[in-house]
């Protein structure tokens, strides 16, 4: 039996009772209906008795306004939902327990692929994949593009989900662009409109029942403060039955925009069009493993912008070397490793960098579930790649970006350290939180291995094998000259590591890793592994974390260890990192 609210709009929030909920979990549909229109449809776990937290949905633009707020079936806890302009523990926003430091983190619920990563006009914009009501990944009926900003790429500040689900589907991975040009005709003053590129996931909403996957455009004219739907979309409609996840460039040769377009079983389209409204297929290119979200860019060889390669990558980051006539990709490499971690999934790179900038700066979704708290994943921080000649051929390296000096408290620095067999506590003091940059550079000596130990998360390099391990992942890993160089940023539930200047990038998880699952996981089948399971479904990894209780990592001291012998520590260097949140 359906129950309704009617209530005036006059603060700025609703706000709902949550429950954390196992996967699989009944959750109730709620319709919020403006002047007889649905303008926000929602899943939520509605909390019957004493809410795990509270989430908001934003409702300032309707203020003024009478609405109805209908559920599908009755539940008691409808009536606790009420209007305010605050939402419960914002006094504590930034300041939970496992919130990271100086990554990007939501404010409530969900978090996943970056998207429509572009500058303009001072700001880098981030707009991400949000479920805003709840813990988990969710129903895509909740699945919108959240939206931040900053002036340096360290410091965000959240402004509220830019694009909302509707009829056409939820709001599914895409790009952002400057139209500078105004070939969209969306321009209204001299500012210039930023334009949103994303799919409509049809089918997998009760509002979009029978809709397909299509792709949408909203427009901006205001630097990105609000959005509006193009009443022409879906500017592209389905060509295969989950085509998704839109990547949009200007190319430059051909004046024209390139649209690079996930199609299905590896397969990616490329389209060009005049006015992102109409789109024509001009090429498609696949290979094995090149699966969603993808990318596509050049890179000057060496710093020689005389000289540059296109790359095309997708979601886990393995990427091919080639040429790009603005129609087809023709590849001179294929399936390159670019990331060694495991949490690191559908990154995506900034447009519109400003040309006496221009660097190619990345950022990815950071895989790393927080337990028991009203957010949920990160991402990772900004880094600039590079493309440069090494022994193996052109490779892809990825140095955090410089900016995050910004952020440097104390520093301490240690020079021509012996670490003699064992484990060696390398700094005097602990900052409280044990927020980090370290670089480090270990010149060989008689040890067979050697590495540190951080938040008892042990980095070792072997020197035999020539493979860097963390966890359970492993890395192949040259000496430069009889020396590794490593670089470790640490946030509360992440290490990032950065080997020989960049060679190898390494993001892992310190508040959970694979190896420490105990739990039955026969119902998954009996040749499930876990492992295998994270790296085809990362965003199913809740749906396991839900089943158990993890060891969430405190300890903040720094440890040195050599094995089989000793080890010198050419140099060290450790800057305390500040929050970027207060």
């Amino acid at each position: 039996m359906k129950m309704k609210r009617e209530l005036r709009i006059e603060k700025r929030y609703l706000n709902f009772p949550v429950k954390h909920v196992k996967y699989g979990t009944k959750k109730s549909l709620i319709h919020f209906i403006i002047d007889g229109k649905l303008v926000r449809e929602l899943e939520v776990s509605l909390a019957i008795d004493e809410p795990d937290f509270w989430v908001f949905l934003d409702v300032s633009e309707f203020k003024g306004k009478k609405a109805t707020l209908q559920i599908k079936k009755e539940n008691e806890a409808f009536n606790k939902i009420y209007q305010a302009d605050t939402f419960p523990g914002e006094e504590n926003l930034y300041k939970e327990r496992l919130r990271p430091q100086f990554h990007f983190s939501t404010r409530r619920g969900w978090n996943n692929d970056p998207n429509g990563l572009v500058y303009h006009d001072g700001e880098y914009h981030l707009f991400y994949q949000h479920n805003p009501y709840g813990w988990d990944y969710g129903s895509d009926a909740n699945k919108a593009w959240g939206h931040a900003i900053s002036t340096d790429l360290v410091h965000w500040k959240e402004i509220g989900d830019a694009i909302y689900p509707d009829n056409l589907g939820g709001i599914y991975s895409g790009s952002a662009v400057v139209d500078k040009l105004n070939t969209t005709d969306f321009q209204s003053s001299d500012e210039k409109p930023i334009i949103c590129i994303y799919t409509s996931a049809g089918g997998k909403t009760p509002w979009s029942k029978d809709k397909p996957f299509t792709q949408s455009i909203a427009f901006s004219n205001d630097r990105g403060r609000t959005f509006t739907k193009y009443s022409g979309n879906p500017v592209q409609d389905l060509i295969e039955p989950m085509n998704r996840d839109p990547k949009v460039i200007w190319h430059e040769p051909s004046n024209q925009w390139v649209i690079v377009l996930y199609l299905e079983e590896s397969v990616m389209g490329f389209f060009t069009s005049k006015d992102l409204k109409s789109w024509k297929l001009q090429s498609k290119y696949g290979r094995e493993n090149l699966h969603e979200c993808p990318e596509l860019f050049q890179l000057a060889i060496d710093g020689n912008q005389q000289n540059k390669k296109w790359i095309l990558y997708a979601g886990n980051g393995r990427y091919d070397i080639g040429q790009f006539d603005g129609k087809k990709f023709i590849p001179e490499t294929k399936e390159i490793e670019f990331c060694y971690g495991n949490c690191f999934y559908a990154s995506q790179t900034f447009n519109n960098v400003p040309e006496e900038d221009g660097r190619r700066i990345q950022m990815a979704w950071g895989l790393s579930p927080m337990p028991d708290m009203p957010f949920n994943q990160q991402m990772l921080f900004p880094v600039e790649l590079t493309l440069r000649t090494t022994e193996d051929g052109l490779r892809m390296f990825a140095q955090p970006i410089d900016e995050i000096k910004n952020i440097y408290g104390k520093n301490w620095i240690y020079q021509e350290k012996i670490i003699e067999e064992g484990h060696h506590s390398i700094m005097e003091e602990n900052v409280d939180y044990g927020l980090y940059d370290i670089s480090v550079e270990f010149e060989f000596g008689s040890a067979e291995r050697f590495g540190l130990l951080i938040k008892n998360i042990q980095i070792t390099y072997d020197i035999n094998e020539q493979k860097l391990y963390c966890q359970e992942r492993y890395a192949p890993l040259k000496p430069m000259d009889g020396r590794i160089k490593l670089r470790i940023l640490v946030d509360r539930t992440t290490l990032e590591i950065f080997a020989n200047d960049g060679q190898i990038y390494m993001p892992v998880r310190t508040s959970i890793k694979l190896s420490d699952f105990s739990e039955d996981f026969s119902k998954w089948g009996t040749d499930f592994n876990i492992s295998e399971f994270v790296e085809l479904y990362p965003h199913k990894i809740n749906y396991i974390v839900s089943y158990f209780k993890p060891i969430i990592i405190e300890k903040n001291n720094i440890l040195a260890f050599s094995e089989g012998g000793e080890t010198k520590l050419a140099k060290m260097e450790i800057y305390e990192l500040n929050s970027i949140w207060y």
